[in-house]
């Protein structure tokens, strides 16, 4: 058997089996060696190959050490049990307290309209001449708005738009407020109660273009020669009275002294010559025919006259003059000064601002001629009804300028005429012409204090208070160390509660003592 033979499993098997020890044995030295040698050249001939292999190995050994013993912490916290439950704590607190009710404002200026001027009474276009007001510009009461074919439009105080021309007889509300304006100008209208244009109105219209600087509307085309013409009238009126009054002086005096006086002796004369006749026995017949008739004629002076055509000469001269003085009245109230529509503008609230003109300087006046608004800012803004009734006129209010500094306004009107959300007028505190620029147009967050305490006072939240036995209120604050658990030290301090506001409420210590920052326990 050579050294390279081999004897396999099954052929050492038998050999033993019959006995043949020494042989197997022998057979087995010679396998074992072989099997060494073989061994050594594998080691030899490849120890790079082992070296890594056992690098490996080691490598692998050591990984398995380390992930065994090393345990990151995610893991340790994943492995181990649930932490002893603690206090839930929160601190005392110390400061102002108050219930706000929030709400988003838009700035801008008051009223906004868009001013559409009367131009029916134009005869041709209707061209601006003058008096172009700017943008920031300012209308107020005297203003002149524009000035159209030479004539100014003349802003007064007042609700209704001028729709008519206003004349001396015309009456109606329109007429109450222009007497109503120009008395709040300084210009007398006379009976401002009455709603009649009157003369004391139309020499008020006077004045009022007077102090405008521009004259007065010129009366209607003849209103002068119908005056003249009235005033002439009254005149022959007046001599025709008096003609008629004398007639009927004249008729109703009676005979003259003379006239009694030649009848009284006519009628003595022929009663002589009767009695003279008679007394000579002559016929005094034809006499006394002429006696009665001296006498009848002599009754007839005595006869109260019949003035009745003087009468109505009279009567029908007073007629026509007061029927002259009449047309004399109404010829000069044509004469008077009248406000035509087209030379007006009411605007309420004055003064106020010009935001954009429309119309130039030799342009035709069509539409809106410009837009103005309240001189002064407001902040419009929208509140649910449940907020609207903490509201009141006069609550302050306050919100922030573009620069983060607060800024103080106040409710000046509530409108719940809207439905179920209310609009909330605020007029802010004046702005500086800078701050007017920024804040102009914004949109800005309002809070309006509807409760507030009286300086800083301790609060904590709702979920502090407990009700005691008998139904106060009471805080547990901690002493001791709140990781302790249901083992941290404790105490129950009983307290007054006062104002409520954004989830805390404000706390007044009557059995124990408290200070701002002590732990009072919300939960555990």
């Amino acid at each position: 058997m050579t050294d390279t033979q081999q004897i396999a499993p099954e052929e050492l098997d038998e050999m033993l089996a019959d006995g043949d020890a020494e042989t197997a044995e022998s057979g087995a030295s010679e396998k074992t060696a072989g099997r060494g040698g073989g061994w050594r050249r594998v080691l030899t001939g490849n120890r790079a190959l082992w070296i890594t292999a056992i690098v490996a190995v080691i490598a692998l050994t050591a990984g398995l050490v380390v992930g065994r013993f090393v345990i990151s912490p995610l893991d340790a916290a994943a492995g181990a049990g649930a932490p002893e439950p603690g206090l839930v704590t929160v601190p005392v607190e110390f400061g102002e307290l108050s219930n706000d009710v929030t709400m988003r404002g838009d700035v801008a200026y008051a009223d906004a309209v868009s001013l559409t001027l009367d131009t029916t009474s134009f005869t041709g276009a209707a061209i601006v001449t003058g008096q172009v007001p700017s943008v920031g510009d300012e209308l107020d009461k005297m203003s002149i708005a524009l000035e159209v074919t030479g004539r100014p439009v003349i802003v007064l105080p007042g609700d209704l738009p001028a729709y008519r021309t206003l004349r001396v007889g015309v009456s109606g509300p329109d007429v109450l407020q222009l007497k109503q304006a120009l008395a709040d100008v300084g210009i007398d209208p006379g009976n401002v109660e009455s709603d009649v244009f009157d003369a004391a109105a139309a020499s008020a219209v006077g004045v009022l273009y007077t102090e405008a600087g521009y004259p007065a509307p010129e009366p209607e085309e003849g209103s002068g020669e119908s005056v003249r013409a009235a005033e002439d009238g009254v005149r022959a009126a007046e001599q025709q009275l008096v003609d008629a009054r004398s007639a009927l002086a004249e008729a109703g005096q009676g005979p003259s002294e003379i006239a009694v006086r030649e009848a009284d002796s006519q009628v003595d004369s022929i009663w002589r010559q009767i009695v003279a006749l008679e007394n000579q026995g002559e016929d005094a017949r034809d006499l006394r025919d002429q006696l009665e008739i001296a006498k009848l004629q002599r009754q007839a002076l005595d006869a109260p006259r019949d003035t009745s055509v003087e009468q109505s000469m009279v009567t029908s001269a007073t007629e026509a003059v007061a029927a002259a003085n009449e047309a004399l009245a109404a010829a000069r109230e044509d004469a008077l000064p009248y406000l035509p529509a087209s030379e007006v503008l009411f605007l309420q609230e004055l003064p106020r601002r010009v935001d954009s003109v429309s119309v130039s300087r030799g342009s035709s006046l069509e539409g809106a001629a410009m837009t103005v608004s309240g001189a002064n800012v407001r902040l419009t803004g929208t509140a649910a009804q449940a907020d609207i009734e903490l509201l009141e006129v006069g609550d302050e209010a306050t919100f922030e300028l573009p620069d983060g500094t607060p800024h103080r306004a106040e409710i000046a009107e509530i409108d719940t005429s809207s439905g179920e959300r209310a609009t909330v007028i605020f007029d802010p505190d004046p702005f500086t012409p800078e701050q007017m620029d920024e804040v102009r147009g914004a949109n800005v967050r309002l809070e309006i204090a509807v409760g507030a305490t009286d300086g800083e006072v301790l609060s904590v939240p709702y979920a502090a208070l407990t009700a005691g036995p008998g139904g106060d209120s009471r805080v547990e604050v901690v002493t001791g160390d709140p990781r302790d658990g249901d083992q941290a030290e404790t105490v129950l301090v009983t307290v007054d509660t006062g104002l409520a506001a954004g989830g805390y409420v404000e706390i007044t210590p009557t059995d124990g003592e408290l200070a701002p920052g002590d732990l009072v326990v919300v939960g555990s």
